[in-house]
């Protein structure tokens, strides 16, 4: 099997049906007899429909160890795939929401990270997003709680939400704080929007890595630019398939990325809503084995990991 690493999965976005219904019942909530699909995955027609889904499998979750709970079960069935390293988007929006302090909800997803380590000798980290939409006043809040706070597993920031909304350059001040405080950056861009946001993105914040970012090859030049600068894409085709960017798998521009000379790693974003996982994102990319190791290889270089442990898994992994 090969070893695999991911940089793009939302903890929202990776509750699986099974522990939706054991988190409702722990918490007294009833949950719409439509939303679980036999397949183990979730039922949803368009993209409104996604959200409500998201929405309703988002309010199981009523405290710390709900959280924790999530992130040790994606732990646990991304080890079971092969992977090695996760990075774990998390943003404390909804533990705010829900009353729950910064410090003890980071506390039950590194008691989760331990946990996994011991139990299945994965790795995971914590990047805290942003939540577009919300502005870029929240955005720069958060980063400060960020960095007066700062914990061992919080190894980077991100931003996610509309990308229609604002510009990235609104954002730069939380991006730049958190930059010169020594946290890896990526931001969402050019799924939803074209290009443009992509262009934007890289030359307004400081970030090494772009989430999504697959509208790139729409524009020969920003593809030639990434290729130069070497920013990796965190790709996602089974989401980008599901959400109708692309129609199929073969339409997906992920090869032309790579031919051109991108750094693209392979990520799952939100898999039970778009039925994958990691591994079924590796199994069904169309590359030999050579190439999805590199890929992994790729992933865990561009981690915001800290470089020992890095090397170690590098080290670990068959070239």
């Amino acid at each position: 099997m090969i070893a695999k690493a991911e940089l793009h999965c939302h903890l929202e976005g990776s509750i699986p049906p099974a522990l939706a219904r054991e988190l409702a019942l722990r918490n007294g909530l009833d949950l719409p007899p439509g939303l679980m699909g036999a397949d183990g995955f979730y039922v949803w027609k368009d993209f409104l429909s996604f959200l409500a889904a998201y929405d309703l499998v988002c309010q199981t979750l009523r405290s710390a160890r709900d959280f924790g709970d999530v992130l040790y079960s994606y732990l646990a069935g991304a080890a079971r795939e092969g992977a090695v390293y996760v990075e774990m988007f998390c943003s404390p929006e909804r533990p705010a929401a829900l009353g729950i302090a910064y410090g003890a909800w980071l506390e039950a997803l590194a008691a989760a990270i331990d946990r996994a380590r011991r139990d299945f000798g994965i790795e995971g980290r914590i990047i805290v997003i942003c939540i577009r939409h919300l502005g870029p006043e929240r955005a720069l809040a958060m980063v400060r709680a960020m960095v007066a706070e700062p914990h061992r597993y919080v190894v980077g920031f991100g931003m996610g939400g509309d990308e229609a909304r604002f510009a990235p350059v609104d954002f730069a001040p939380a991006y730049r704080l958190a930059h010169e405080a020594g946290f890896g950056c990526t931001v969402h861009a050019g799924e939803v929007m074209g290009p443009e946001s992509v262009w934007a993105a890289i030359r307004d914040l400081p970030v090494t890595r772009i989430g999504h970012g697959v509208r790139s090859a729409e524009d020969p030049a920003l593809v030639a630019e990434l290729a130069r600068r070497g920013i990796v894409l965190e790709v996602c085709p089974g989401s980008n398939v599901a959400l109708g960017l692309y129609p199929d798998r073969a339409s997906h521009p992920l090869h032309r990325l790579i031919d051109a000379g991108v750094r693209v790693t392979l990520n799952s974003d939100d898999p039970p809503f778009f039925h994958t996982t990691l591994g079924t994102e590796y199994d069904l990319a169309g590359l030999d084995e050579a190439a999805l190791r590199r890929i992994a290889r790729t992933a865990v270089e561009a981690s915001f990991a800290d470089a020992a442990t890095r090397q170690r898994l590098l080290g670990e992994m068959k070239p």
